[in-house]
């Protein structure tokens, strides 16, 4: 372990105005770490380079670390070249900018490594100091949620903790809390209330339940008791009615989608998330381990922040307290993970660790380029602040308020500000409790090469170079076994007992389950088409591995208004690795929790695990042929009515889809002759209004006529009287009357013919109405009956695979005088 003498090279003392470095050495004191520190400075500033420099001095020391790094940054911690040759920069050059330099790579790789010689030169650095930052501790990338780097296991966060749960209550709680909150986060449940919001009280009970009996929980426990918790009562009421069992059902539900999600699968795999382990190695040397985070989603990466502080407290809690700085964590940019007024999941952990970490030797370095997020009250706690150039006089301001608020009035406002104005490019202010005066430095050049943000397809080769890749994840070893004759499931014979008492291990990742025993050894007898020897002796329950699958598909189309899920189960008796699996050919009936069970009967045999299913990737593979087979060939019925809009999946019958397409011509036949009578009801009633017209002016015609004809005969009573009395009378009189009559029957005749073209005109109005009447039936009855069947897949991304991976299905071993036989003992696995 490296030597501690307490100093930290991390510069020179730089002149008033911030500009020119001097000769003077500006070393930083080790155990001011203690207090906890922040850095404050925008992109350019330097402030990653000043990071990095504490990183490699406190490496030096002997101090390991846990690094945390959103952006891909604090990679660049495990670039040591001591021997600074061109080849140890060249495969971290960027090709894309050398090219448009016009350089060749290994014109650029020798620049560089000028450039870095003659600037380490410069702070009086050489390769003997390179090569023992090199040995000072062992470097390694863990990638959360991906194998790219050395992968992590969530699991065993969810294990009681080994503290007493008596003695360390109010810790143990806090922990809970901080893990249910990062657990909910996951879900995207965030910024909810641990006191009154039912699901983290929910999860926070059986966590409690659990731990306080030192009991582990896993994943899967945790999803079965939020369903069915072990506990009647939450406060003063029943569990069902504080939290009803449909909506828990719900929150299980949202958690056992990201479980099975095959993405999620990354999360549950690798080395354990345990602090002593990360911070040094079997033999006590330091690591220095670096947490990247830039492939994770928000809710990801909030999980892990807040899981791994969450930790970290409790692994503290267990360790002695010291003055002297036991571990350093940083954070390279802590903005979202401390706001001022938002409560994320992250905030409460952090707080903690920044109040209570030093007594336990743990120091905290922050760094961030926005001062205007930052929550200063909670950063009260850390002793130093470096700060470097900043983006904005908003930014100046924040910083400025902020430090004057935590210190209660006892800084120069003006003067820190003009300082901070006059800041050049890696030049900071060191503003130091353990110090009477803020002081002003340059960093000085970083050891480790700074190549820039690394990418996730970079992250192997980094550890390979550090020495640290992560272990084989292939198939584990398991005992070689020879297999004979009789591992068929069927009945056979043979003189050696079959199999073995040790299980097999199965590859990492998949799972791992048991068929029960669900006849009995006569019943077995019998289907097997045999009668049991006399003497015949059951041995063992002989278990044979098969490959089992099992699926969730969610079928989705919202325009037809079908969302209906099916579980697919299939079991594979045995896999010929030379032939494609006809997945069909083994579908099960959906099984239950019943079906399968975690452990084998006592005293149970297995024989032998062979290619493909002892194989990781062949498994994998497997797995991916299954998806593809049920995206390509799985669909369900779908029955459409086009006409209608209407459609639905195998859940309705065919007459009840029949009924339902009937009922909904039925109302658009209503609807169709609504407007048709109203329409008929309307050009009827005008053709009414001219039929009384007509009527009307009809009567009045005949009285006319009437009253003309008695005109007409008065006319020529007169002329006749005249006549004989010897007075003269104008014939042209009787004449005219007559004229008149005339025109008023034709008058008559005129509405008579009127009335009778109108009269026509209803009836042909009517015929009309009711041959439409007859053709909108029609129609609708066609529409109605007009029913196709299509079918439907399920997109890819509702293939949810629950569980793959081998089970072990269960044989009566029985000895008779001629040998073994095996006999079936779950007809699910008969062959």
């Amino acid at each position: 372990m490296a030597k501690r003498d307490g100093k930290l090279y991390i510069g020179r003392t730089a002149a008033a105005e911030g500009t020119k470095a001097s000769a003077e050495s500006f070393y930083y004191d080790l155990d001011d770490l203690l207090t906890h520190a922040v850095v404050v400075g925008m992109t350019g500033s330097g402030k990653t380079g000043l990071c990095i420099d504490i990183l490699e001095e406190a490496a030096l020391q002997g101090v390991p670390s846990i690094m945390i790094d959103p952006k891909g940054d604090i990679t660049n911690t495990l670039l040591h070249f001591p021997d600074l040759l061109p080849a140890d920069f060249a495969p971290w050059l960027n090709a894309e900018q050398v090219r448009k330099e016009g350089k060749t790579l290994h014109e650029a790789a020798q620049e560089t490594a000028n450039l870095w010689r003659n600037g380490l030169a410069e702070w009086d650095i050489d390769g003997d100091r390179i090569q023992a930052l090199k040995d000072s501790a062992q470097f390694a990338i863990y990638t959360p949620g991906s194998d790219a780097g050395r992968p992590i296991s969530i699991v065993n966060s969810l294990a009681a903790p080994a503290l007493d749960w008596n003695e360390n209550t109010e810790v143990l709680r806090e922990q809970i809390s901080s893990t249910v909150t990062a657990l909910l986060s996951l879900i995207g449940l965030q910024e909810l209330d641990p006191v009154t919001a039912r699901e983290h009280i929910l999860l926070a009970t059986i966590f409690e339940n659990a731990w306080s009996n030192g009991r582990d929980l896993t994943l899967e426990e945790l999803i079965m008791q939020s369903q069915s918790p072990p506990f009647a009562k939450m406060g003063f009421l029943e569990t069902d009615v504080f939290y009803p069992p449909d909506e828990r059902f719900k929150l299980a539900a949202r958690f056992n989608a990201l479980v099975a999600a095959p993405s999620f699968q990354a999360w549950l795999a690798g080395e354990p998330l345990d602090i002593q382990g990360l911070l040094y190695t079997g033999d006590g040397r330091p690591r220095h381990s670096v947490f990247y985070i830039a492939h994770l989603n928000d809710e990801e990466r909030m999980f892990i922040v807040t899981l791994l502080f969450s930790i970290m407290e409790t692994w503290m809690r267990n360790q002695s307290g010291t003055s002297s700085l036991r571990a350093l964590i940083y954070f390279d940019e802590i903005f979202g993970y401390l706001p001022p007024t938002k409560q994320p999941p992250s905030k409460e952990p952090i707080l903690r660790m920044l109040k209570q970490a030093r007594a336990f030797g743990l120091g905290l370095l922050l760094a961030t380029q926005n001062p205007v997020d930052v929550d200063y009250k909670g950063l009260s706690n850390a002793g130093t602040w470096f700060i470097g150039r900043l983006a904005t006089a908003k930014d100046k301001e924040r910083l400025v308020d902020g430090l004057e608020g935590v210190s209660g009035g006892a800084i120069d406002v003006k003067t820190l500000s003009q300082q901070i104005s006059s800041l050049g490019k890696r030049v900071f202010l060191a503003r130091n409790v353990h110090e009477s005066e803020p002081q002003l430095f340059q960093t000085r050049w970083a050891m480790n090469y700074l190549a820039g943000p690394m990418t996730r397809l970079q992250i192997p080769t980094l550890n390979e170079l550090a020495g640290a890749a992560p272990p084989a994840t292939g198939p584990r070893e398991s005992r070689p076994q020879k297999k004979d004759a009789t591992t068929a499931v069927s009945p056979a014979v043979s003189d050696a007992m079959p199999g073995t008492t040790t299980r097999p291990l199965v590859p990492d990742r998949f799972q791992e389950t048991h068929l029960p025993v669900t006849v009995t050894l006569a019943e077995a007898a019998r289907a097997a088409g045999r009668a049991l020897p006399s003497g015949a002796k059951e041995r063992a329950i002989l278990y044979t591995p098969m490959l089992l699958a099992q699926a969730l598909v969610r079928y989705d189309n919202s325009k037809a208004g079908v969302r209906l899920d099916e579980s697919i189960a299939v079991l594979i008796p045995e896999v010929d690795p030379r032939r494609a699996i006809r997945w069909e050919e083994h579908l099960l009936p959906e099984l239950s929790r019943g079906d399968l069970l975690a452990d084998a009967l006592p005293d149970a045999r297995y024989l032998s695990l062979e290619t493909p299913l002892s194989d990781a990737a062949a498994l994998r593979r497997l797995q991916s042929d299954f998806e593809d087979w049920i995206y390509r060939d799985t669909t369900i019925p779908l029955r459409v009515n086009k006409g209608l809009g209407l459609s639905a999946g195998p859940n309705v019958s065919e007459n009840a889809f029949r009924e339902q397409c009937i009922d909904a011509a039925e109302d658009k036949q209503e609807q169709e002759v609504a407007k048709l009578e109203a329409s008929y009801a309307s050009k009827m009633a005008s053709v009414h209004a001219k039929l009384e017209k007509e009527q009307r002016e009809l009567r009045e015609d005949l009285e006319e006529v009437g009253r003309r004809k008695q005109n007409e005969i008065a006319s020529y009573g007169e002329m006749l009287l005249s006549m004989f009395g010897g007075r003269r009378r104008s014939i042209s009189s009787s004449l005219s009357k007559r004229e008149m009559r005339a025109r008023a029957q034709a008058d008559v005749e005129e509405s008579q013919e009127q009335i009778e073209e109108l009269e026509e005109d209803l009836q042909e109005l009517r015929d009309e109405l009711q041959t439409k009447l007859v053709e909108i039936e029609e129609k609708w009855t066609a529409v109605a009956l007009d029913i196709e069947e299509v079918p439907l897949s399920p997109y890819k991304k509702d293939i949810n695979t629950r569980s793959f991976g081998i089970a072990w299905s269960p044989a009566y071993l029985i000895e008779t005088d001629s040998g073994f036989e095996i006999l079936p003992a779950n007809p699910l696995g008969d062959a």
